[in-house]
């Protein structure tokens, strides 16, 4: 049977005269009518009931909560409920399903809490003050057509576990945030509008997760977005070219979430503009996944990740920003599908500390400052990109920072299109069109450009940096305002195929100590020489194709040294110009169209000087130097001999010091034979190489097997010297390397990390410690062993210009090398490090006293060697380390024991200066103890 339904009326007419009476006496499911008019009193309502007004009801709190729902479905209907306590609940809905439909809430909040399921429908929330709907406990509340207003503070704060779906609502001039979201709580947003908010539009901390879909965020004098987890705060900054844009770069760790995975926030075709901060902020732990949205506007960065936090953006325009697009600072990281950063007043993309930045089909235009900039330890990968309209850089790579670029296009750069300076990076089937320089590279490291085209370049098309090692692969340069390719003083870099088009200056400028290798490359329609080698430089030049150059197609300034073989030369008047102070050697090489051809005259095949190095006859074909004019002058200069017998004593006396370098190690003798015998072969092979013969079937990798302490390092980087004194090595330095640095932390991550500490070592030693990590016992799916993989193949493709040595305990290496059929191949010399004797121990302990001006009794000698009789040989020892250490511990007892004397009593001219000086057997740590 349905409930008789109520009347409530002010006066004597009405059936009741207060609601609460009326609430009283009504059963469940009972409908009460309120007349119009003012009612002063706070409902408590715990039963299924519905309150209807008629006409325009007040209701106002006469203490607490004007309305407090317990339990039951209680149903209010029309009402304008106000509070005169701004800062407290004027709707308290604490139990049941309590709905609100048309409802007008004034001067205080609404509270949903403990496991309430409420629906507000219709209603507005007006002049609260600290939050205007606060949500909490395990409620479920969903939010139609809500309006907040004219609130001090938060709009909306969801916490604890509740739930929230917030539908075509408007949050209009919270002075705090528009909608913040703690603990595990969930909102769901779909079509809504927050503006004017102060910090943050949206803020999303610790566990709480926000699902956003077609709402406009805008006007907040901060962040749109702000979502922050548990790893800490980072504040906002501005950003641009040579600053950092979002934050401090100073750690790095992994665990970032996926706003995918139901971890941060999750915002589809949204708008986000005029914000005074940035418009999405992704910090401390947290992620965000954009998809469809557009972000414009922005005083700050349109998209900040840091510090840990994660960003995946899908079809997002971030664009017409004051600040930079796309900025991950510290170990954030960025990853972006066929979106669009443009017209910025900063940068397009900025990265910086240790963050990592994925673009795949994007685009990145119209920036005040470079397109893609890179800092600190940053990572980037961009895949069929399009980057243009920049007046600095298109992309730039500084610091320790690295880029792998694939399929992208580079245009309109006002300095250079794609610059690395002092980072790393791979460039593969890239075009770069206009800009000053269209590549420069000027690092320590090797980078990479491979099947790459540089077009219309207003000066250069690719510079290579002083002292800078590079790689270029099929990479042709076409119509460059000056110089095609040009390789700075000291330089090394490998060309293989590729070609040098309509440059109009030089094809290729080699300035002095410059040695590169050319290998197959075309150089066509050059405007000056296609070749032009400066006053002392040098190089290797291999069935290169020099056609139709207007000046010689080789030029050769004095004190230059010059190897060509199998070169083909046509469509010039003259092939060869050169100082006589010049030495040129050609080998094979076919001339065509010259009047006089000079280079299938040179010396023949074979011919050595002094030192090796291929001999030119001086005479031949000698002429005057013409700078990159052509006008031709003469200089006086040290003869090419002179140079050679200088090399070679260099060489000689290099050789020698690294002999007694390896002769004043303790111990060690097996080792020290066979360095020495490696050293003789590799000799030989040096040899035959440039006799033209082919070299014998020998690896250069090593396996170095012994404990810790045993000298390992300290012989690799002997080797290395030895091999680069041979010419064998272009550098001979030393790179160490252990599993971290080698194997990334998810899926990707190992193949680059591996491949850029491989080509740090190009051109020296690759010395990878405890490289048995790389297998860890009984794992079969770990990254070590693509790691391994990426090695060997790095090793193949490189197999010239690195030795590879891989070190660690005896026992572990078999298993190493049995677990890729192509590691086990090319290390085929294994090397056995013993520990140290006694007798060995205590040389190094006296050699390192001798080096620190202190010295030993016999009889402190005598108890050093029972010390080190007794010392236990366990995982502790260390070997060498260990006799370092003893060395360390004893001057430290030994200035105590000294400290306790009466310093001032003593005649340290005479013979108490021994004292100083002197270890005697009571300095000894006691046993074990170091």
């Amino acid at each position: 049977m349905r409930a008789a339904a109520q009347r409530v009326a002010p006066g004597s007419w009405g059936g009741h005269r207060t609601i609460g009476a009326a609430v009283r006496s009504a059963k469940p499911g009972a409908v009460i009518t309120v007349q119009a008019g003012t009612y002063t009193e706070s409902l408590v309502l715990d039963k299924d009931v519905s309150l209807v007004a008629k006409g325009a009801v007040r209701l106002v709190a006469a203490r607490g909560p004007a309305v407090t729902v317990h339990a039951g479905a209680a149903e209010l209907r029309g009402f304008a409920i106000a509070s005169t306590a701004p800062r407290d609940a004027a709707v308290l809905l604490r139990g049941g399903e309590p709905v609100l439909r048309d409802c007008e809430i004034t001067g205080g909040r609404v509270d949903v809490a403990g496991s309430a399921a409420a629906l507000l429908s219709g209603c507005a929330v007006r002049q609260a003050e600290g939050v205007a709907v606060w949500l909490a406990g395990t409620s479920r509340t969903t939010l139609e057509n809500l309006t907040i207003g004219g609130c001090v503070g938060d709009g909306l704060v969801v916490e604890d576990e509740a739930r929230v779906e917030l539908t075509d609502a408007l949050v209009d001039g919270a002075t705090g945030r528009g909608a913040v979201l703690m603990g595990g709580a969930h909102a769901t947003l779909t079509r809504c509008e927050i503006r004017g908010s102060g910090t943050a539009a949206v803020m999303v901390e610790g566990h709480a997760t926000a699902a956003l879909r077609e709402c406009r965020l805008h006007e907040a004098t901060g962040q749109g977005v702000w979502t922050r987890g548990t790893a800490g705060r980072v504040a906002p900054a501005a950003g641009g070219q040579g600053q950092d844009a979002g934050a401090s770069a100073e750690t790095r760790t992994s665990g970032a979430g996926s706003a995918r995975d139901g971890h941060g926030v999750r915002l589809r075709d949204c708008e986000i503009f005029r914000t005074g901060g940035a418009g999405v902020l992704v910090d401390g732990g947290s992620a965000a996944l954009l998809d469809g949205c557009h972000v414009h506007h922005t005083t700050g960065a349109a998209v900040l990740v840091t510090a840990e936090a994660a960003v995946e953006l899908v079809s997002v325009r971030a664009v017409d920003c004051e600040d930079t697009a796309l900025v991950a600072s510290v170990s954030g990281q960025a990853t972006a599908r066929d979106s669009t950063f443009a017209r910025t007043t900063a940068n397009g993309v900025y990265a910086v500390g240790e963050a990592e930045v994925t673009l795949t089909g994007c685009t990145v235009r119209d920036t005040a400052y470079t397109a893609v900039h890179l800092g600190g330890a940053a990572r980037a990968t961009a895949r069929d990109c399009t980057v243009s309209g920049t007046p600095e850089y298109g992309m730039r790579v500084t610091e320790r920072a690295e880029l792998l670029a694939d399929g992208c296009e580079v245009s309109d750069a006002g300095l250079t299109g794609v610059s690395v300076e002092g980072g790393d990076a791979a460039v593969r089937g890239c075009r770069v069109t206009g800009g000053r320089e269209g590549v420069r590279l000027r690092t320590t490291h090797r980078p990479l450009l491979a099947d790459c085209e540089i077009t219309a370049a207003g000066e250069t098309g690719v510079r290579i940096g002083r002292d800078t090692g590079g790689r270029l692969e099929n990479v042709r340069i076409v119509g460059s305002g000056g110089a095609g390719l040009l390789l700075e003083e000291d330089s090394t870099v490998l060309v293989e195929g590729g070609a040098v088009r309509e440059p109009r200056g030089s094809g290729v400028v080699v300035r002095a100590g410059a040695r590169p290798r050319l290998l197959g490359l075309t150089v066509a329609d050059a405007a000056k020489n296609a070749l032009f080698v400066e006053e002392g430089g040098e190089g290797r030049y291999e069935d290169c194709h020099f056609t139709k150059s207007r000046f010689p197609a080789v030029y050769a300034a004095a004190r230059s040294r010059l190897v060509l073989r199998r070169c083909a030369v046509d469509g010039t008047e003259t092939d060869l110009l050169r100082d006589d102070e010049a030495v040129v050697h050609a080998e094979d090489c076919h001339v065509e169209d010259a009047a006089e051809p000079l280079l299938p005259t040179l010396a023949a095949p074979g011919a050595k000087d002094d030192e090796g190095r291929e001999a030119v006859p001086a005479a031949a074909g000698a002429g005057h130097r013409a700078g990159a004019d052509g006008k031709g002058r003469k200089d006086k200069g040290r003869t090419g001999e002179g140079d050679e017998e200088r090399s070679a004593e260099e060489a000689a006396a290099k050789l020698a010091e690294l002999h007694v370098e390896l002769d004043r190690l303790v111990g060690l003798d097996s080792v020290k034979r066979e360095v020495v015998t490696l050293t003789k072969l590799m000799q030989m092979v040096k040899v035959r190489q440039d006799a033209g013969l082919a070299p014998p079937p020998l690896s250069r990798h090593l396996v170095f097997a012994g404990n810790p302490g045993t000298g390992k390092t300290t012989v690799a980087r002997l080797y290395g010297g030895f091999l680069a004194a041979l010419g064998l090595l272009s550098r001979g330095h030393l790179v160490e390397a252990d599993r971290g640095d080698l194997v990334g932390e998810y899926v990707g991550h190992t193949a680059p990390k591996t491949t850029a500490v491989f080509r740090r070592a190009l051109g020296g030693v690759l010395f990878i410690d405890e490289a048995y990590s790389l297998v860890p016992q009984g794992q079969f799916t770990d990254f070590g062993s693509e790691a391994i993989s990426t090695l060997v193949k790095l090793m193949e493709d490189h197999r010239d210009e690195v030795v590879v040595i891989v070190a660690g305990y005896p026992s572990e290496m078999n298993r190493l090398l049995e677990s890729n059929a192509g590691l086990a191949s090319r290390f085929t010399r294994t090397l056995l490090f013993d520990d140290y004797t006694t007798p060995e121990l205590v040389r190094i302990v006296e050699y390192q006293a001798d080096s620190h001006e202190y010295a030993f009794t016999p009889e402190t000698t005598e108890a050093l060697h029972g010390y080190f009789d007794d010392l236990p040989r366990g995982e502790q020892f260390g070997n060498g380390r260990s006799a370092r250490q003893v060395f360390q511990r004893m001057t430290e007892r030994h200035a105590q024991r000294v400290a306790e004397l009466d310093l001032s009593a003593l005649d340290l001219a005479d013979a108490d200066a021994a004292l100083l000086t002197t270890l005697l057997p009571a300095d000894l740590p006691p046993g074990g103890a170091f």
